[in-house]
């Protein structure tokens, strides 16, 4: 258990190695590899916001498992000249291939081409013609592809199959600092048979999870705190991300004529965060009353498809599946990445999350974290908004129960004190058996229906693995 009991110190560095992307394990390789070598003719498409790794882990996979690897990237060829942007029909498409790959074309056995950005030429999203002749292994990744999908006049049912890619969760943080197969075991062990962690361990995880909160999990930012442990670096970086969001959404707005609702709704997100609501307001948005929700629709689907805002959306009659009662007037949106909220509410002052204090509130960190944790795994993620009960941060499916999970997220010493979850626990005609409460507790207890669990806990928490304990289901 040596990994387990390593000193965390955020200004303190490990060693003097210096890091590469090349050392931050991803998940999603594992899911990339296998669907290559299954011999599966449907295309991957590897689908996320910018900046999250994708375009690293698929050069990663394809240059291990395929002799010639021939990337093309459709934003840059655009800017180039735009070799691939009027192609028809294969022939022509193959021998514009052999000028960008020069040698590197062999066969489907030895070849992969990675169609990088391919929203950019939506005709190139069908790839049936490309399935049907077969000559190479193809894989693609974009952004907003539910908006280029929708856009597209014809898509094959079965053409592509599409992976959600996000950046590293906490788990994956924690194997970049270092932390082996066996620590990571033992806390998932601990969650299944909802035990606590020793003091020293707990405060050792809790304080991983703190640095998670300040640096969050995009690949760029990962590696720049693992060079420099230097929070002002980390903050450059997040911030020139930041930046690089806003100008995808000025060009989005440019294409869609609706100038600058897109960033105003963006730099809302962190402001609407710390209001009791937390939910986006229509009237709000442009400062006039009488603006209704569903005039921004547009401007909500980019910030969601786009992978840099994530959505909750509420729910007042939490019966399963979730999805059958959304009202999709009454929206949260959370920051795709936690360390660009730290960086937005704190900016180089670690002590708010480093240090347990009383006169701080994190509860929209921990929130937007744990959105971030949920998403990540796979789960769809709602909000429970009843006038006379109250509000409960999140409800999700549990599809193994066939019915519903709700999670109350608590920063603070009262984290016992859950007034909306009690009410909703309590509702007969509901008819959901227990709820989870995440905190900063170390202790893991039952009262009545409400199991409470250390916030870090949450990592453990898979689309398939909601805990089976006799309290729950």
């Amino acid at each position: 258990m040596r990994n387990f009991w390593k000193k965390c110190n955020f200004a303190g560095v490990k060693n003097n190695k210096k890091c590469n992307s090349a050392m931050l394990y991803r998940k999603i390789s594992a899911e990339i590899e296998a669907h290559l070598r299954s011999g599966d003719d449907k295309i991957m498409v590897v689908e996320g916001a910018r900046q999250i790794g994708k375009s690293y882990i698929i050069r990663e996979v394809g240059n291990q498992l395929y002799k010639n690897f021939v990337e093309v990237n459709f934003v840059k060829d655009d800017e180039t000249g735009g070799l691939f942007r009027d192609i028809h029909g294969l022939d022509e498409f193959y021998m514009t291939l052999s000028m960008v790959a020069g040698g590197k074309l062999g066969d489907k056995s030895d070849t992969l081409v990675f169609l990088d950005e391919i929203q950019h030429y939506p005709q190139y999203l069908s790839m049936k013609f490309l399935r049907e002749e077969g000559k190479f292994t193809y894989i693609a990744s974009g952004s907003l592809l539910g908006i280029a999908l929708r856009n597209t006049a014809s898509i094959p049912v079965g053409s592509i199959i599409r992976k959600q890619m996000y950046q590293l969760d906490f788990e994956e943080w924690l194997i970049a600092e270092g932390w082996g197969k066996e620590a990571l075991d033992y806390v998932r062990d601990c969650y299944k048979r909802q035990v606590s962690l020793s003091e020293a361990q707990h405060n050792n995880l809790l304080g991983e999870f703190r640095k998670y909160l300040l640096v969050g999990g995009l690949p760029d930012v990962v590696n720049t705190y693992k060079e420099t442990h230097n929070i002002v670096k980390v903050r450059e970086v997040q911030e020139s991300i930041r930046d690089l969001y806003k100008e995808d959404a000025s060009k989005y707005e440019k294409e869609s004529g609706r100038k600058l609702l897109v960033r105003r709704i963006y730099d809302m997100i962190v402001s609407q965060m710390e209001n009791k609501k937390k939910r986006i307001v229509a009237k709000d948005i442009r400062n006039k009353k009488g603006d209704r929700f569903d005039w921004f629709a547009e401007e909500f689907e980019y910030l969601i498809s786009s992978g840099i805002a994530i959505d909750v959306h509420a729910i007042s009659n939490p019966k399963y599946p979730l999805s059958e009662s959304v009202h999709k007037n009454l929206l949260k949106l959370y920051l795709n990445d936690v360390g660009l909220l730290t960086g937005r509410l704190y900016e180089y002052n670690i002590v708010p999350v480093m240090k347990d204090e009383r006169s701080i509130n994190l509860g929209s960190v921990y929130e937007s974290v744990v959105a971030q944790e949920l998403k990540a795994h796979g789960h769809t993620l709602f909000y429970y908004d009843n006038a006379k009960k109250g509000e409960v941060d999140f409800l999700v499916n549990n599809v193994a129960g066939m019915t519903v999970l709700p999670i109350e997220v608590k920063s603070g010493k009262d984290f016992t004190s859950h007034k909306a979850l009690d009410r909703f626990l309590a509702d007969k005609e509901y008819n959901i058996p227990s709820g989870i409460v995440f905190d900063n507790n170390r202790e893991v207890f039952t009262n009545g229906n409400v199991t409470y669990m250390p916030i870090y806990y949450i990592m453990c928490i898979e689309r398939a693995e909601i805990p089976e304990c006799n309290f729950i289901f």
